[in-house]
């Protein structure tokens, strides 16, 4: 599934991409999948699609989100999503996943990749 993810650099940091509308984690143990790729292209930033992720990755209350964000923490590997608001709906739960989040360094969402790659580009 490795050549599913492209590898992009931006700013000087390279930077893992999952493929646009298609899935990558149909379970929490694939984030290893990110993991792997990110080691393997000495990358420690992720940009993924909404659609990479797990089927209940926006519903915090399933506990997808917080295992699949702890294990790239654990990597320390930087993770922007990219997601469209028409598309994906979030739980109450989740939104406030978020607000705590935008207070680190690890984890972002967007709305274009254009802006997630400028977040992944910036220092640590």
């Amino acid at each position: 599934m490795e050549n599913d993810f492209t590898i992009s650099e931006t700013g000087g940091v390279r930077i893992v991409e999952g493929p646009p509308d298609r899935p990558v984690m149909r379970t929490v143990d694939d984030a290893a999948l990110v993991v792997e790729s990110c080691f393997s292209h000495r990358a420690l930033s992720a940009l993924l699609y909404a659609e990479n992720l797990t089927e209940h990755f926006f519903d915090l209350s399933s506990g997808e989100a917080g295992a699949v964000l702890q294990k790239l923490r654990n990597y320390r590997i930087r993770v922007a999503v990219v997601y469209s608001r028409d598309r994906v709906r979030f739980s109450t739960k989740f939104g406030e996943l978020v607000t705590e989040e935008n207070r680190g360094n690890h984890f972002r969402l967007f709305e274009s990749a254009e802006a997630a790659r400028e977040w992944l580009s910036t220092t640590r």
